[in-house]
């Protein structure tokens, strides 16, 4: 049978068509016999003209079922869609052939008038249940035709949780393919429990210790697609004391949007295991710094600056500039956010420039903001990463806090109406020079705003980390597990606030619109989560045991490596206790200190003087001056040794 299965699969598809018109011919002339001999009650043997309909049949069903397509459908993919058509063909053949036997019956003899109704069901059966027993018998062999699967290779048995209508769908995407075997639903609703979808039983989670020693189960695939993140995150946690390695499909709005097919398993998203459920954005506090303007973004190639880029477009600014010093990321969002025009259902039109050039080049800034008159600017250019600013303080404070000033001062000078800064909860008490160089950004623009000679709002916006940004722990976690280990934790203590690139953009633009001036707003980061915790339930979600005193068998082993130069064990959003609500419920506006700008001023020229000589206890003697809390935790004497040795 195998033979014959390879045969058939190496023939043109004019000959498998053939083959199978030539079988459907038989069939209606087997159903219409099948027909009489049922309605009569004994096997049929036409007689004198009768001979004529078994000739009417084959000619009909041909032409028929050709203008049906069902020809044209590939066997081993069939589903539910051509079983369909295999039905509107049947019933029109029947209903055709139903009205040429009574204008012909007279001449041919008498046919009992239930004959064609039994010929119609009989024919359905034939054709449509051969069609499914095909697709059975060929896809059993299908993948190992050409050697593309070894005979000793096996689909992995997979249980779906969810079996509304997402994870039917997925049950017969997997059902085409060789690599999953779905083997069994699992669902919270006790209705569906104990019946059959596809052939699959559902069953509660409870049964998932005994499906999984059962079919020797090593994934569970989430097909929930529209559950809120909080309820994905309660599932999750559920599924985590199990040794499977857990999957899910793509959410709605990834799939409505064609960013990915449906049948495309990913990692369980990290987001999910927060549980945290994004607020709908005030369409207004949205529109007021972006609908009709010109809107350039700083930094626009990295990953918060990317993501207002892409938020952006859908608001319809009048132009939208990219400024970024990276050429290949540039580049990319450029390119990602004209494909995002040319396909969005709304037909948007408007000018993408992506201009190449550096926030510390005050002349380019000054032409930029000149040319375009820029009306709105959010500031996300920045050195961001701990360890590497805390090895390059100079080239941190000329990006992080000359870069500002210039384009603030620029903002000024051209009339921008709105400046937003993208800040940090490393600015609060920092330990790093990452976090004083952002603190000290803030006060640049806080000074600015007390002045009265311009019409510039300036506001701050200060968050914690984002999931999946550049240098986030996540994506290190997953390329660590994905090799075999360790996982790297720095402590086993430390803790860090975590949000979405997407939220944490949504958020960022509608803070800017509640901006009088000098304004510090404060995100709400949820709850602090330890890292050895979001580093155990990766291990645990990708169907693997952490490996420690408590399980010398385990897989992964999680080491501590120590606290990184500068990085603390938790992060603050507030330097102060003073704090309020805003219209946005997610939003908080921080009173902070303000420093007069004439004082400020004066320790930012001395500060230029001090980068000019590579004067580092200097420029540790003045961040900590102005930086309110700044406590570094590593040595200036170390700073010089390391900057020493990469200058040589």
């Amino acid at each position: 049978m195998k033979k014959l299965a390879y045969w058939f699969i190496t023939l043109s598809r004019r000959s498998k068509a053939s083959i199978l018109i030539g079988a459907d011919v038989l069939f209606s002339v087997i159903a219409l016999w099948a027909a009489f001999s049922l309605r009569l009650g004994e096997l049929y043997v036409p007689v004198g003209d009768n001979w004529l309909l078994f000739c009417i049949s084959p000619i009909l069903v041909a032409p028929v079922f050709l203008k049906f397509g069902l020809y044209r459908a590939i066997i081993r993919y069939i589903g539910g869609r051509a079983l369909w058509a295999v039905f509107q063909a049947v019933t029109i053949y029947a209903l055709v052939f139903t009205v040429v036997v009574f204008l012909v019956g007279p001449s041919v003899g008498l046919v009992p008038r239930t004959v064609p109704i039994i010929n119609w069901l009989l024919l359905l059966l034939f054709v449509g249940g051969s069609r499914f027993i095909a697709r059975w018998w060929l896809s059993d062999v299908y993948a190992k035709l050409g050697g593309q699967v070894s005979q000793d290779c096996r689909a992995r048995a997979v249980i779906i949780y969810g079996a509304g209508h997402a994870g039917v769908q997925l049950a017969s995407a997997l059902g085409c393919g060789q690599e999953f075997k779905p083997v069994a639903f699992i669902d919270d609703d006790k209705r569906l429990q104990k019946q059959k979808v596809n052939g699959l039983r559902i069953y509660p989670l409870s049964s998932l210790s005994y499906l999984i020693e059962r079919h020797s189960v090593t994934e569970v695939l989430l097909a929930i697609p529209s559950a809120s993140r909080a309820r994905r995150s309660d599932i999750i946690r559920l599924l985590e004391p199990y040794p499977v390695h857990v999957r899910t499909i793509p959410g709605m709005t990834d799939l409505a949007q064609g960013k990915v097919k449906f049948d495309e398993l990913q990692e369980v998203d990290i987001a999910d295991l927060l549980g945290r459920d994004t607020v709908a954005p005030d369409k207004a506090l949205f529109d007021t710094n972006i609908a009709g303007k010109v809107v350039m973004v700083t930094g626009a190639g990295g990953s918060i600056g990317s993501e207002l880029c892409r938020q952006i477009i859908y608001l319809k600014p009048e132009k939208l500039i990219l400024f970024e010093l990276n050429e290949f990321v540039l580049y990319s969002i450029d390119k990602e956010l004209n494909h995002a025009l040319v396909q969005s259902k709304e037909k948007l039109s408007f000018d993408i420039i992506p201009l190449l050039g550096s926030v510390t080049d005050e002349v380019r800034l000054q032409k930029v903001c000149a040319a375009f008159k820029v009306q709105t600017i959010y500031h996300a250019a920045a050195y961001k990463h701990v360890p590497l600013v805390e090895q390059n303080p100079c080239e941190a404070i000329k990006n992080n806090v000359l870069g500002t000033l210039s384009l603030a001062q620029v903002a000024i000078a051209t009339n921008v109406e709105t400046f937003v800064l993208i800040s940090t909860d490393k600015a609060v008490r920092p330990t790093n020079t990452m976090g004083a160089t952002k603190r000290f950004a803030e006060l640049v623009l806080q000074g600015l705003s007390l002045e009265k000679n311009h019409n510039t709002r300036f506001t701050m916006v200060r968050f914690g980390n984002v999931l999946g940004s550049s240098g986030s722990v996540i994506p290190l976690f997953r390329e660590q597990i994905a090799r075999g280990g360790p996982v790297t934790v720095t402590d086993s203590r430390i803790i860090r606030y975590f949000m979405t690139i997407p939220e944490a953009a949504q958020l960022v633009i509608q803070a800017g619109a509640m901006g009088l001036g000098g304004d510090v707003f404060v995100l709400d980061m949820g709850e602090p989560i330890r890292i050895v915790d979001l580093a155990r339930r990766m291990i645990k979600l990708s169907g693997l045991e952490v490996l420690d005193e408590n399980n010398p068998v385990g897989d992964i082993e999680i080491s501590y490596t120590g606290l990184r130069p500068g990085e603390k064990l938790y992060e603050e959003l507030l330097i102060g206790g003073n704090v309020s609500d805003t219209a946005h419920c997610r939003i908080l506006r921080a009173e902070e200190d303000v420093i007069p700008w004439d004082n400020l001023k004066y320790s930012i020229d001395i500060l230029k003087g001090m980068i000019e000589k590579d004067d580092f206890d200097g420029i540790r003697t003045v961040l900590k001056k102005i930086v309110s809390g700044f406590e570094p935790q590593c040595e200036v004497r170390d700073l010089i040794f390391k900057a020493e040795d990469s200058i040589h």
